[in-house]
């Protein structure tokens, strides 16, 4: 049975999607749906939230969150590779691809997939930026990737 929640965080309100045993989505409301038939329930997603306190308490840097893997083949490579970029740090989308050995003209479906991600926060999409260090798309919205990378450091905080 899918069950879902909504929590709170610095960055706005999250929405959690789970199958009891893995987490399917994590996304802002209005991002993602709720799947017909769903269940609202906070109860399966007690180590989620925790985590995610933990994260943005500044005493967690990498989620141990049991997920469903989703996707197709080429975004499951791309996601898994998100994974692998550090706490604190950025990387770009030309950067990403020659990590994963893509050719130049496959960067826009890099950056498909990277948009895609259903799981936001736990598989780190917010770290890939522009080449030129702008801050390119993000499902949750530019103004929130800027929030993430300055509360893990990749960004110092605008002056006023």
């Amino acid at each position: 049975m899918t069950a879902w929640t909504t929590i709170t965080s610095p960055v706005g309100e999250l929405l959690l999607v789970g199958d009891g045993a893995t987490l399917t989505s994590l996304s802002m409301p209005g991002r993602r749906n709720v799947p017909a038939g769903a269940r609202r329930d906070a109860a399966p997603f007690a180590g989620v939230i925790r985590q995610v306190a933990a994260y943005f308490a500044g005493e967690l840097t990498r989620f141990d969150i049991p997920f469903t893997p989703g996707g197709t083949d080429f975004q499951r490579r791309v996601w898994h590779a998100l994974e692998g970029i550090p706490y604190g740090t950025t990387t770009t989308y030309g950067a990403l691809a020659a990590r994963l050995g893509l050719p130049r003209d496959r960067i826009q479906a890099l950056g498909a997939a990277v948009g895609a991600n259903p799981l936001l926060l736990v598989r780190p999409c917010h770290r890939v930026i522009g080449a030129d260090g702008s801050m390119r798309g993000y499902a949750g919205g530019v103004e929130r990737k800027v929030q993430l990378l300055t509360h893990e450091g990749a960004l110092q905080p605008a002056l006023l």
